[in-house]
């Protein structure tokens, strides 16, 4: 079976011994930037590899340019691919510290940006997998290189240009994947500018998962993002976020629900201001 969206806890637990999967510790966090390698070294899903946000997944920032997180080159995240053994019948599988919240989904959908469909997120989690009281391991797996070739899809993303062009098009939707809160300038700000990008609307990515941290059902999704992009079709939705990031996780949930392709501005809000010519909402 192949897993292209979310994977179960059982399903991972089953596949463990399966030398064709390749598990991604990706836990992080924005307040210390430490924490996940340290946290992976204390303990991790038997055979996971950690992949770090800011140095695995993450490009240069050009201050005044790009957002907080923009992506690496595609030879360099290519590379990266190469050095932790990805081929072509690999099945990745991602996970956080719950929920796909943080960095899992925007790893899964890097993977798709350089054409590798055979990657899933973990449902619930760490946290949900530690409840069930499943098998974990401090060792760490021993990668052979391979040589990865991408098939960039540079429809999955919009620039900071097209974002600026449809935000206000009753043909087109922008959404902002942060809370209500945030969305309105208030709360924890890791950017100089409160607000959001005039034109945005509101699409909390906490609003996918139910109170256990897992996604909550197909139809559920397919009738919540039903309800948000209306008769604008899926390929013309776009999601950000604060710095590229969590919004993902929104792609991800719309695709897990049966829709076809969404875009995600991975400037994001961190690149949205870094001119003040463009407009902003609270």
């Amino acid at each position: 079976m192949i897993y292209t969206t979310l994977i179960s806890t059982e399903d991972l637990a089953q596949n463990l011994s399966n030398p064709n999967f390749a598990i991604f510790d990706v836990r992080f966090s924005l307040d210390d930037e430490s924490w996940g390698a340290q946290a992976f070294k204390e303990n991790h899903i038997p055979g996971a590899v950690h992949a770090d946000l800011a140095k695995d997944l993450s490009g240069e920032i050009i201050p005044g340019v790009t957002g907080r997180r923009p992506f690496p080159t595609v030879e360099s995240f290519s590379k990266t691919l190469s050095n932790w053994g990805i081929t072509p019948d690999t099945q990745v599988v991602c996970y956080d510290a719950e929920s796909g919240l943080m960095a899992a989904s925007r790893l899964w959908l890097m993977f798709r940006w350089l054409g590798h469909e055979k990657v899933a997120v973990l449902d619930g989690g760490l946290k949900v997998w530690m409840n069930e009281n499943r098998e974990l391991s401090q060792l760490v797996r021993e990668l052979v290189p391979t040589v990865f070739s991408p098939s960039v899809r540079e429809e999955l993303f919009a620039n900071v240009q097209e974002v600026d062009a449809v935000r206000k098009s009753i043909d087109h939707c922008v959404f902002d994947s942060r809370g209500a809160e945030g969305y309105h300038g208030g709360g924890k700000y890791y950017d100089p500018v409160r607000g959001h990008i005039a034109g945005a609307g509101l699409a909390d990515r906490a609003e996918i998962t139910d109170l256990n941290g897992l996604f909550k059902s197909k139809e559920e999704l397919k009738q919540r993002f039903k309800s948000l992009i209306g008769d604008v079709k899926p390929e013309n939705t776009i999601f950000y976020c604060g710095s590229g990031v969590t919004a993902a996780q929104n792609v991800l949930a719309m695709k897990h629900a049966g829709f076809t392709d969404t875009k995600m501005y991975i400037g994001s809000w961190s690149e949205w201001i870094t001119d003040p010519n463009r407009e902003i909402s609270l």
